[in-house]
């Protein structure tokens, strides 16, 4: 992706994220997927619109590649969880220019403890959401493979995937890239 690509498409998101809105059908869709497990639902209900939005929009492009495996599209819904624990957009956007721009800056400030400074806390919570929504997630009840799903979100899946799961990570991965 050319720079100038990848600046529309980053302003494009950030104007996404500003207006983002839930449809009555959305909400169809996630009280299908979710709404067997309460617990489930309130943690996707604690998520910021734009995060909802985002977690739909993941879930739908697995759907429209025919996926049906339903732990694969709960983590699709909540694979962003963490993020609840506190990262405004503004931080957000720094996180965006920085892993462009120095990611060494932003490993830095993403290596403290989750009780630092208030100011660097984002930062932190940007890079350990996955594992702080894997937690949530196992603790709401979700199975095992919805946590595993969303502790892996992040990180590249295997070239030729072998396991279930693998194959799983896989197309949350993909999914989660297009939106």
């Amino acid at each position: 992706m050319t720079a100038l690509a990848h600046a529309r498409y980053r302003t494009a998101q950030f104007f996404r994220a500003v207006f983002a809105t839930i449809s009555d059908d959305d909400i169809a869709l996630v009280a299908d997927l979710l709404g067997q497990n309460p617990a489930a639902l309130k943690l996707f209900q604690r998520m910021s619109t734009p995060d909802r939005r985002h977690g739909i929009a993941v879930a739908k492009t697995l759907l429209a590649d025919g996926h049906t495996d339903a732990a694969l599209l709960q983590a699709a819904l909540l694979h962003d969880v963490g993020k609840a624990m506190g990262q405004p957009l503004i931080h957000r956007v720094l996180v965006v220019v920085l892993r462009r721009t120095s990611p060494a800056l932003l490993n830095r400030l993403a290596s403290a403890p989750l009780d630092c400074a208030r100011w660097r806390r984002p930062f932190v919570i940007n890079a350990r959401h996955p594992d702080i929504g894997a937690q949530w997630a196992h603790e709401a009840g979700c199975s095992a493979t919805v946590a595993q799903l969303i502790a892996r979100h992040q990180q590249k899946p295997a070239a030729r995937p072998d396991s279930a799961i693998e194959k799983l990570h896989a197309a949350l991965y993909a999914a989660d890239n297009k939106n």
